[in-house]
């Protein structure tokens, strides 16, 4: 079985991986992060995961190596990780209320092969207050995350509805990474085998 990298700094996404019981190590990416002119929000982050798995690949040339990348959207704004809390208000007052769209791209990468998904959530935030905000920004959560929240944390109740993969709003959609790790041949077992 061949080596598995996750091409990631992220706690979360090394959870998730974790769920899937396929061996990984982890070797954080490091490359730059700024959407290209007229680049739709979905080529921006399927871009960004798959520069992040390349980046790791190229120093670890026979391992399989994963990235991924999350963005929030609204309307055709894309929402990256708050600079500081005048930020952050600006974008919690966008999703107050608003429906916005979380896209989480994961790149699976060799020296030869290169499989990919991104997933699209819609997510419906209920209408939040200034102390609703304020509140939120003093835990501490939003400081890393895209579009300044975490679903799997305290904003969790600041959603009324999902619609899509919960676990690609927390960073790694499980079902789709399942299945790129399987196509790979990198699990450990056939699918519908007897054991």
């Amino acid at each position: 079985m061949s080596a598995l990298i996750l091409a990631s700094a992220s706690p979360r996404r090394r959870e998730l991986l974790a769920l899937l019981d396929c061996p990984f190590s982890v070797t954080p990416a490091d490359i730059e992060e700024v959407p290209r002119a007229d680049e739709r929000p979905n080529d921006y982050v399927t871009r960004l995961a798959r520069e992040k798995a390349r980046a790791v690949q190229q120093r670890n040339p026979e391992a399989w190596v994963l990235g991924s990348d999350t963005i929030v959207v609204i309307g055709d704004e894309i929402l990256e990780k708050p600079v500081d809390e005048s930020h952050y208000r600006h974008m919690m007052r966008q999703l107050s209320g608003a429906t916005h769209a979380v896209m989480t791209a994961v790149s699976l990468v060799n020296s030869s092969q290169q499989l990919e998904a991104c997933v699209t959530t819609q997510v419906d935030f209920r209408l939040l207050s200034e102390d609703d905000m304020s509140r939120y920004w003093a835990t501490g959560e939003p400081q890393d995350k895209a579009g300044g929240y975490g679903i799997q944390g305290k904003a969790g109740k600041f959603v009324t509805a999902i619609r899509g993969s919960y676990t690609a709003v927390v960073g790694l959609p499980l079902y789709e990474t399942e299945q790129l790790l399987i196509a790979a041949g990198l699990f450990p077992f056939t699918p519908g085998a007897q054991s």
